[in-house]
């Protein structure tokens, strides 16, 4: 595991690096005193937990784990601090923990206790949508080997949990080509990959299946166009009017 921990003062980001290697004996950590250092690292490492001061000189810890977030939005975020009037910011920036200095080495066992207990046992497939489409399982970018069924997929994600019944979702993967009869026949082998692509990855429960239809099962997702309806932040700021920019029947609805 890849933590980072920044600080401006040195003596606390030296009791702060002491308390980490007690506390996760197997992590790798790099510490920074500026904010400038940690995202030029950020640019080239993947880094699974930042550990942030929030006054940092010249500019704010919570800028920098909006920085950070844009870079590597998987990204854990613990913010280590003097200054209780930062705790509502943090949390609207989806922080994961919140720590009052001085930190012991218990505070960062507690925190990385609870970090890990909910990923383990709230795993979630994530999903981009801005800027292209690709999904992911622990990580890993799922591979179709039929372009239509990774779009239908994208079409499912679209519909936000609304079932798609066999005809609607031919009729927006090849429009008037084709014959009715040619095109059913079609969807079905598209879907049959599709269902093999997502058992490969152990994901199949994420589709909803009935009687000539389909459907997503949005909770299962880490979405960024789903976060954005929801006022994420960073998900609003990562929007460049690119949503799914690969399909023609794409209209994002932003209400």
């Amino acid at each position: 595991m890849n933590y980072i921990a920044v600080d401006d003062e040195s003596f606390a980001l030296r009791d702060l690096e002491e308390a980490l290697h007690t506390a996760a004996q197997n992590c790798t950590l790099t510490c920074f005193t500026t904010a400038g250092k940690a995202l030029d690292f950020a640019r080239n490492v993947q880094i699974d937990v930042a550990f942030l001061d929030i006054e940092l000189g010249s500019t704010n810890g919570l800028v920098l784990a909006r920085q950070l977030k844009d870079l590597q939005p998987e990204i854990h975020i613990i913010f280590v601090t003097s200054y209780e009037q930062y705790a509502v910011k943090a949390f609207e920036l989806h922080a994961t923990g919140y720590l009052m200095k001085p930190v012991t080495t218990a505070d960062i066992r507690r925190e990385l206790t609870f970090l890990y207990s909910e990923q383990k046992h709230s795993q979630k497939i994530r999903v981009r949508t801005f800027g292209g489409f690709d999904i992911f399982a622990d990580g890993r970018p799922i591979t179709f080997r039929r372009a239509k069924s990774k779009e239908l997929l994208a079409y499912l994600i679209d519909r936000r949990g609304v079932s798609v019944s066999t005809a609607d979702a031919c009729s927006v993967l090849w429009g008037d080509a084709g014959g009715e009869e040619a095109k059913k026949t079609y969807y079905r082998t598209v879907v049959k990959g599709l269902r093999e692509a997502l058992q490969e990855a152990g994901i199949e429960d994420i589709l909803f299946r009935s009687w000539n239809s389909l459907a997503i099962v949005p909770d299962r997702l880490d979405c960024d166009s789903y976060r954005f309806l929801e006022g994420d932040p960073i998900a609003v700021n990562s929007y460049r009017h690119d949503y799914l920019v690969d399909y023609e029947w794409s209209e994002f609805d932003m209400k």
